[in-house]
């Protein structure tokens, strides 16, 4: 084997594990991990209603 076959073998090797993560990505399965995922930054953030209260108990 030549070595440009090696490397066109490569090239189409590293297309198809990218297709492949792509289609995974946007499966519909995956949407309600993914959002779950995307919401965890926010998971330790109080409410609105809890920080207001706490704010107005400390300016009296």
């Amino acid at each position: 084997m030549d070595i440009n076959v090696i490397r066109g073998l490569a090239t189409l090797a590293a297309f198809i594990a990218f297709i492949s993560v792509v289609c995974w990505a946007y499966s519909k399965k995956r949407k309600d991990d993914f959002d779950q995922a995307a919401a965890l930054p926010f998971a330790d953030e109080p409410q609105p209603e809890k920080v207001s209260r706490q704010e107005g108990a400390t300016e009296q």
